[in-house]
C-alpha cells in the first residue's frame, strides 16, 4: 500500500516509491527539486512529472553553474520549448534562483548544507494517518521561504518549500499505513 496520491499512473508511483520522501544531498538534485516544485505552483504535480525529462534536458541537467549563467538567447529558446512549463515568471525565477544559490554555496559549503541547515540535519517523520492531516505549510516552511525570500529568491512561498521538503525528504510525510513509510 502506498500514498493514495500516488495512485494516479505508473509514473506518481515510480516517483512515490523511489524518490518522494527520501533524504537527498546531491545540490545539482535539490536544485532540480526546487525549480520542479516552483513551476508545478498552480498546476498538478502529475503534469511537471510528465515534463520532467523535458525540463531536465532543457535545464542542462540542472547545473546550476550551466543555469546561472543563462542569457536573454537562452531564455527565449525556454519559452519557446513547448516540452516544459512556459510560464515567463517562473523561468526567470529559475535563472534568477541558480545565481542565489551560488552565492549560497560559497556561504555554506553546499546547497545542501543550507537546506538541511533548518532541520538540524535531521529528518522530520511525521505520523500521519490521513492525507487530509497533511499540511500544505509549517512554521519551518514558513520561514524558510521568508529567509529565501529575503535572499531575494523569486517564486519560492511556504507551500512550494514545504512540498519541496516534503520531495528531498527534510519530512518524510508518507501516510503511517504506506509500505515506504521508514
Amino acid at each position: 500500500m502506498r500514498c493514495e496520491w500516488a495512485n494516479g499512473s505508473v509514473l506518481e508511483q515510480e516517483y512515490h516509491d523511489h524518490e518522494w520522501g527520501k533524504e537527498t544531498h546531491n545540490d545539482q538534485q535539490l536544485f532540480e527539486m526546487l525549480v520542479l516544485e516552483s513551476m508545478q505552483s498552480g498546476l498538478s504535480w502529475s503534469t511537471i512529472l510528465n515534463k520532467r525529462e523535458n525540463f531536465r534536458q532543457a535545464f542542462d541537467n540542472f547545473e546550476i553553474q550551466k543555469v546561472a549563467q543563462y542569457n536573454e538567447d537562452k531564455f527565449v529558446e525556454l519559452m519557446n520549448n513547448a516540452g516544459i512549463v512556459r510560464h515567463s515568471l517562473k523561468i526567470k525565477a529559475a535563472i534568477h534562483n541558480a545565481q542565489l544559490i551560488l552565492a549560497i554555496q560559497e556561504e555554506y559549503g553546499s546547497l545542501d548544507a543550507y537546506f538541511w541547515e533548518f532541520t538540524q540535519h535531521k529528518v522530520k517523520n511525521n505520523p500521519w494517518k490521513t492525507m487530509g492531516e497533511v499540511p500544505a505549510t509549517t512554521e519551518l516552511s514558513d520561514e524558510i521561504s521568508r529567509k529565501m525570500k529575503k535572499r531575494g529568491f523569486k517564486f519560492i512561498g511556504s507551500t512550494t518549500v514545504y512540498a519541496f521538503m516534503q520531495a528531498v525528504g527534510m519530512v518524510n510525510d508518507h501516510l503511517i499505513t504506506c509500505e515506504f513509510k521508514k
